[in-house]
């Protein structure tokens, strides 16, 4: 009897030994996670009050998130994003058949999953099928819906939506979303052209918009829109320092992209892409293939934080 009484001590002082370590284990993983969810957070208020009030930094826009090292528009690739320090990520928002919004740049799937057809053709049931390619061979990430995105990126940093479509039915799930989980203010909605806004401002009087401009008349008929449009998204073609300043100075962003000649230029020659950037002086956010390559560049410069 005496032997069973101290085991059965024995054991219920290891049984209070466990339940103290399991406790102390669960009380550092709830430590760690507030501790990130802090920081994350912490990013986020950091690279919207650059945004915001600190024109001079140069911004970093990676173009469908870092798809170098991962598979364009991936979850993967957004964490990547994430991870080195980026500002904001572009993504696309297409609506498969059964209206689900996914992230896909392409009209059709072929270039990049194993699978072959146009996304609106396709349910989202269909697009669970088949694999992102990643120079051309097939991993194990799947085409995400922009609500796993809208969920990674929350609190995290900046989200660039390029909305490709037309319908009014993705139109109201897109906003519906992005007011839902409250992340208008971190989120800039791309329109290829400015008349389209005020049909999404209807939505969400809440939404900011980027939009695309392609000469000095569209750039004046931005600057007297009501809605938000913190940035303008401008071109080579028409690129003055001074009708830039023009829209620096109204307290907006000028967005220019890298993509295609600079990027190229960088990867031929370093420095050099981004130094021919850098003459259109009043570029405040880059847009890259090249996110990294570009944070290491500016912050080198003073540039970037």
């Amino acid at each position: 009897m005496a032997n069973k009484l101290q085991n059965s001590g024995a054991y219920g002082v290891g049984l209070k030994t466990a339940y103290a370590k399991t406790l102390k284990t669960f009380l550092v993983c709830v430590v760690c996670l507030v501790f990130t969810a802090a920081s994350a957070q912490a990013n986020l208020d950091s690279i919207l009050y650059d945004f915001h009030h600190r024109p001079n930094r140069v911004l970093v826009a990676s173009h469908r998130a870092t798809h170098l090292r991962y598979p364009e528009n991936s979850l993967a690739a957004m964490r990547e994003s994430i991870r080195i320090g980026v500002d904001v990520i572009e993504t696309d928002v297409r609506e498969t058949k059964d209206g689900v919004l996914v992230c896909m740049h392409d009209e059709k799937i072929d270039r990049t999953t194993t699978g072959k057809g146009k996304v609106t053709d396709l349910t989202y049931a269909g697009l669970q099928k088949y694999f992102l390619l990643f120079n051309g061979k097939p991993t194990l990430e799947k085409i995400p819906t922009f609500k796993e995105v809208l969920a990674l990126v929350k609190g995290k940093i900046m989200l660039d939506i390029d909305y490709k479509e037309e319908g009014d039915r993705a139109a109201a799930t897109t906003t519906k979303m992005l007011r839902q989980m409250n992340m208008e203010k971190q989120c800039l909605f791309f329109l290829y052209d400015y008349k389209d806004a005020a049909a999404f401002y209807t939505l969400d009087k809440h939404l900011q918009f980027m939009i695309r401009t392609h000469n000095k008349e569209e750039v004046d008929s931005v600057l007297h829109m009501s809605a938000a449009v913190p940035a303008i998204h401008g071109d080579d073609d028409f690129y003055t320092d001074s009708l830039m300043a023009v829209i620096r100075h109204s307290g907006k962003r000028v967005w220019m992209n890298a993509l295609g000649k600079y990027d190229d230029m960088e990867r031929a020659n370093k420095g050099a892409g981004f130094d021919a950037m850098l003459q259109m002086k009043q570029t405040n956010v880059i847009q890259t293939d090249l996110p990294e390559d570009l944070l290491i560049y500016l912050r080198a410069k003073g540039l970037h934080r």
